[in-house]
């Protein structure tokens, strides 16, 4: 039955209708009493929501999970940013309690990683039980198999081992259970143009360097167990070879535009004697080396082909092909490049006066750029499409200029050749520049060796007195004029070499403008007149033989301004820091950052290294690392991935777990 107000007044005898029908008080009163059966009826459906995980309000969640003992983890991945579908999936997942399909699930969902967990006991040499026969693993390896015994330590090791039994570690015991863990991430980059050595050589990486390729990471079906296709990982030449059509095409590993799969040869295309390289292909061959990043044609190709492939990295940083829509500052319908406008500097000139620029390829666009807003108020945006990469290459530097209140943003762009810079001339009154998602080549471009081409050469020379923003971008050294004001926050500011200078003023000696910084990791000495505020940082710096500086990070005015939750090189002058590294009963030597690789274009670039001291992995404000991959929250992912572990692993078993990347 119905209880709305009309139900409820035909209830009524028609004699007290007929008499209400001059008033209307007698359906006034029922109206009153229906609305508050309808909020009676409301709480008892929610009541009977509430019994289940499904359908109950938020603030009952806690107490179901608690009902069946679960324990709540920190929300740093998509599946358990809200502890709603992990406490439905708890009893499915007990029921699985101990298997090592049911641990690599919990580890994929609490650390976001890939995952696999290998039972030590199943992978040790034993002696043969006759009526119950392990064919597998082999105890002899097969030296002539070259690509297994590439994984030979590994989560997908084939062979058996003998046991250890001493304190378990990454070592094989009877009792142990490996959770191995990737955690560096596959970047893709589509339909990019390859870097162009000669008619026959070609380069992946369109600043014309070595790269080291990445696998495409396969989601892993619901149940099934954990396979080398299912983790993001360096791609081998040999691990290539061995699985051509699971990592070639459009849309898996990488692919050449034109190439088919029957043409494609795997080999090593190293440097030979000169300038050759190894094992040059065959004609209507083509040649791919997928650890040093390289194509060989045996026929000309005729033009630079286009290129999809995956790289290594941490994090989603710097000009990358990863969803960044949310950063774009308007929706207003941009001017396409090359649509519209065959060339960038055209599409530029085109909106001199206010409006958006999208370049909707990754595509390498060799040109000699003026960014300028005309107009008064105006706001120009170069943008890159959302998952697209374009590479710049400057013939000379970016100049950035703008009339009364203008201000200018660059979005998703990889740039290199040359510096941006912001000149002091007395046309320029540009108020705002915004770098996002950007990447301004540490050391201007890289060598055929991967080497920086003019090292410690900063990458963004301001000179007027203009607010810049920097926002998930990697850079090199930044100079900039005492009136300007910077404001940096999850970024990688990488000078080249910690004596090379990373900020200053114009001349790289000076104090440089105002500062703010939160979540950043700086590879060089700073300068700065005055910082308003610098938070959960890491900075990599020293003092070079005979060198002029007073410190490797410098501030002139240590009244104001605060420094905490930071990494300081020891001599450092700063504001009063606060809780910052080392303290002052740490061993200096002992107490500092080591990243996986120091190097822009290597996979672990910028990653601390887990040989890092536990005070700087997790010495941020919330205990998640400095610098910047705070963000990422690897440490909370650790402990997640530990606290499940207690809760679900077999009685007797011990885990160990090993960070494969």
């Amino acid at each position: 039955m119905s209880f709305d107000t009309r139900s409820l007044y035909e209830l009524l005898p028609a004699f007290s209708r007929t008499r209400d029908q001059e008033t209307g008080a007698l359906e006034a009163l029922i109206q009153a009493i229906a609305e508050q059966i309808a909020v009676l009826e409301e709480d008892l459906d929610q009541l009977y929501d509430d019994q289940f995980i499904e359908t109950c309000a938020d603030w009952v969640a806690p107490y179901i999970g608690d009902l069946i003992g679960y324990k709540p983890l920190h929300g740093v991945t998509a599946q358990i940013s809200s502890p709603r579908a992990e406490i439905a999936d708890t009893i499915r997942l007990r029921r699985g309690k101990g298997t090592a399909a049911t641990l690599e699930t919990l580890a994929r969902d609490v650390t976001g990683w890939g995952a696999c967990v290998v039972e030590h006991y199943r992978t040790l040499a034993t002696t043969q039980y006759m009526n119950h026969l392990r064919v597998a693993p082999p105890a002899f390896a097969d030296v002539r198999q070259a690509e297994p015994l590439e994984r030979l330590g590994g989560a997908f090791d084939p062979f058996a081992h003998t046991a250890e039994l001493r304190s378990p570690g990454p070592r094989r015991n009877v009792s142990t259970v490996g959770v191995h863990l990737w955690r560096l991430q596959s970047q893709p980059i589509t339909a990019a143009t390859a870097a162009k050595v000669d008619a026959k050589r070609f380069l992946f990486s369109p600043q014309g360097a070595p790269l080291a390729l990445f696998t495409q990471a396969v989601p892993t079906a619901a149940g099934a167990r954990t396979t080398a296709l299912n983790v993001s990982q360096p791609l081998t030449r040999r691990a290539f070879a061995a699985a051509k059509a699971e990592h070639y095409g459009a849309d898996k590993s990488l692919f050449i535009e034109g190439v088919a799969i029957d043409a494609l040869t795997v080999c090593d295309l190293s440097n030979a004697k000169g300038n050759a390289w190894a094992h040059t292909p065959a004609a209507g061959k083509v040649a791919i080396d997928p650890q040093l990043g390289r194509i060989a044609f045996g026929t000309a190709p005729g033009a630079p082909p286009k290129v999809s492939y995956h790289y290594g990295l941490a994090g989603a940083l710097g000009g990358g092909g990863y969803d960044r829509e949310a950063s774009f500052v308007s929706d207003q319908t941009p001017t396409l490049v090359p649509a519209d406008h065959p060339n960038v500097q055209a599409a530029l000139d085109a909106i001199a006066g206010g409006g958006r620029v999208e370049i909707v390829d990754s595509g390498r666009y060799a040109e000699t750029l003026t960014l300028k807003a005309t107009t008064s108020g105006a706001h120009v945006e170069l943008r890159a499409a959302d998952q697209r990469v374009p590479f710049l290459a400057l013939g000379e530097e970016l100049v950035v200029t703008g009339a009364d209140l203008t201000s200018i943003s660059l979005n998703g762009l990889w740039i290199a050749g040359a510096a941006i810079r912001v000149p002091a001339a007395a046309e320029n009154r540009l108020q705002h520049l915004n770098l996002r998602h950007c990447t301004l080549t540490p050391g201007v471009s890289r060598t055929a060796a991967g080497q920086p081409a003019q090292p410690g050469k900063p990458m963004l020379i301001v000179e007027a007195g203009v607010s810049v923003e920097i926002d998930h971008c990697i850079l090199g050294g930044i100079l900039a004029a005492p009136g300007a004001r910077i404001s940096i926050s999850n970024s990688i500011i990488d000078a080249g070499a910690p004596d090379a200078t990373a900020y200053a003023a114009l001349d790289g000696a000076a104090g440089g403008a105002s500062l703010t910084m939160s979540n950043c990791t700086v590879i060089g000495k700073v300068h700065a007149r005055r910082v308003d505020e610098v938070e959960n940082s890491l900075f990599v710096a020293r003092l070079a033989a005979g060198d002029s500086w007073l410190a490797p990070v410098w501030v002139d005015r240590r009244d104001v301004g605060c420094t905490r939750f930071c990494y300081l090189p020891p001599g450092s002058r700063t504001p009063r820091p606060y809780r910052c590294l080392p303290g002052a009963g740490d061993d200096a030597i002992f107490a500092q950052p080591v990243f996986t690789s120091a190097r822009f274009g290597d996979p672990g670039y910028g990653q601390l290294s887990r040989r890092t001291p536990a005070s700087i992995r997790e010495g941020a404000e919330d205990g998640a690392e400095l610098g910047a991959f705070r963000e990422l929250y690897q440490p909370q992912r650790e402990t997640n991935l530990r606290v499940r572990l207690d809760e679900y692993l077999r009685f007797g078993l011990e885990a160990v777990l090993v960070f494969a990347t």
